[in-house]
């Protein structure tokens, strides 16, 4: 669905907040008109705007799975104005919800490949729909690998779901971290070098990447050296979001919008828009 007037939010409720690492957290709202929240259709990539009344708003991937009349879900990392008064509310607070905007993730086209999922810190907020979506409808798709980096054990996200993931059929969970701790037994190892070590045959697959630009640009010198083919390989440009609408332009790759043509885009095409004059 889309808004009627896109520059206005829909009003909504905090239902809950969960604590993920300590600077993100996962905000649960419901949006307070039955009828659009009856309506809110959206699939995994696209993304919305949360706005803290007083503070401003910000761009943000809807984490939840689409379910009509089910609640919104939307992982915050606190590290601005907005955020972190989105960090302070509670349940029982309004916010604004201005969404669902940009394109998703063609899971559909992806029907009977190797699926492997490759996040780093907060950047596995995107991918966190498309893993579960593939464990919704799991006979749909072959083997799926997800490999989970961060800096440190306490900056993985989504660990209350980690062994769902772990004890789902033909899915195998990678979790590496850049420092360990006096708790931590698991990999210590950059996301870069432990996909190649384990080197996913890029044979009916694809790989959709999100994470930090460090981490994205050596990963994909991997990928390639592993024979995936730029249409094999999708990422989500949501940190590039502004205004939403295609009218600040602050947002561009090459002659496309991020926040119109995206934010999900395959290796090819951004090298396409990027080669064009």
């Amino acid at each position: 669905m889309g808004l009627e007037n896109p520059f206005l939010p829909y009003l909504a409720t905090i239902k809950s907040t969960v604590e993920l690492t300590p600077d993100v957290k996962l905000l649960r709202v419901e949006l307070e008109d039955a009828a659009i929240r009856g309506s809110f259709d959206y699939k995994p990539g696209q993304f919305a705007f949360l706005s803290a009344f007083g503070e401003g708003e910000a761009p943000f991937g809807i984490v939840s799975l689409p379910r009509h009349q089910d609640d919104l879900e939307f992982a915050v990392r606190q590290i601005g104005t907005v955020t972190r008064a989105l960090h302070e509310l509670e349940p029982g607070d309004t916010l604004g919800v201005r969404g669902p905007f940009g394109n998703y993730f063609p899971l559909e086209d992806y029907a009977g490949k190797n699926m492997v999922i490759i996040g780093g810190g907060i950047g596995m907020a995107p991918l966190r729909p498309v893993i579960n979506k593939i464990l919704e409808q799991r006979d749909n798709y072959g083997n799926l690998l997800v490999i989970n980096g961060a800096r440190t054990p306490q900056d993985l996200v989504f660990r209350p779901e980690f062994q769902t993931w772990m004890e789902a059929p033909r899915t195998q969970l990678e979790l590496t971290v850049d420092r360990g701790d006096e708790h931590w037994g698991g990999r210590v190892a950059l996301v870069p070098d432990v996909l190649r070590e384990l080197a996913p045959s890029p044979d009916n697959a694809i790989a959709i990447i999100c994470g930090p630009p460090i981490m994205i640009h050596f990963t994909l010198a991997v990928l390639k050296g592993l024979g995936f083919k730029d249409d094999q390989i999708v990422t989500t440009l949501e940190a590039k979001m502004k205004c939403g609408l295609g009218k600040c332009a602050r947002c561009n790759v090459g002659d496309k919008y991020v926040c119109q043509d995206g934010p999900v885009f395959t290796l090819e095409q951004i090298s396409q828009f990027l080669e064009q004059p």
